[in-house]
């Protein structure tokens, strides 16, 4: 049976850096999977590499037409989900899915397929912390950062839903611990 992992955190928490670093690691037989986004590239993000970019309107219409496995609007007109067909294309060629994705897709998920997902949750050292990550990015306005913020403190709420909790005060423990906790799952 291919396993799902999902890793969800609040953004400038190290997620994307953990999942890069498991990809790498062949004999867990990771594949990445594409979420689809309204939201236009940043800096040089490729559709159908980082996203699939989706224009707001052919959005809701995969949506009604019911497309995604989950979704949400993460932001106002701002949606994010998973598309089946990027799910049924990375189990075809028989890979374990790696998931890079909020809170409440990464719980949708967990729901549907409930014995054969890890959702790991990565928890950042403070706000503070986070903050100081999502600025040194310079890739948003203060605007941007303030609800990156925000929407951050409600998902650490959501932090004791997820199967494991893995805390990002230190790098390479983390990626050590990620990489112990995947093994292990997947080895089952």
């Amino acid at each position: 049976m291919n396993k799902l992992i999902i890793f969800s955190a609040p953004s400038g928490s190290g997620k994307t850096t953990i999942v890069k670093h498991l990809l790498a690691i062949k004999p867990l037989n990771l594949a990445f999977s594409i979420s689809a986004t309204s939201r236009t590239p940043r800096g040089e993000e490729q559709h159908g590499k980082e996203y699939y970019f989706l224009s707001a309107e052919t959005f809701k219409k995969r949506i009604a037409d019911n497309d995604f496995l989950e979704w949400e609007e993460v932001y106002k007109d701002f949606y994010y989900g998973t598309l089946k067909e990027e799910v049924e294309r990375l189990w075809s060629m028989g890979k374990n899915i790696v998931f890079d994705i909020d809170v409440a897709g990464g719980l949708r998920i967990k729901k549907q397929f409930p014995k054969q997902t890890l959702a790991i949750f990565i928890q950042p050292p403070s706000i503070a912390v986070l903050e100081e990550r999502l600025r040194a990015r310079n890739t948003e306005s203060d605007e941007k950062i303030a609800m990156r913020l925000a929407k951050a403190e409600q998902e650490l709420a959501a932090a004791h839903q997820f199967d494991v909790i893995i805390k990002n005060d230190g790098l390479q423990k983390a990626l050590d611990e990620a990489e112990r906790i995947v093994t292990e799952f997947i080895n089952r």
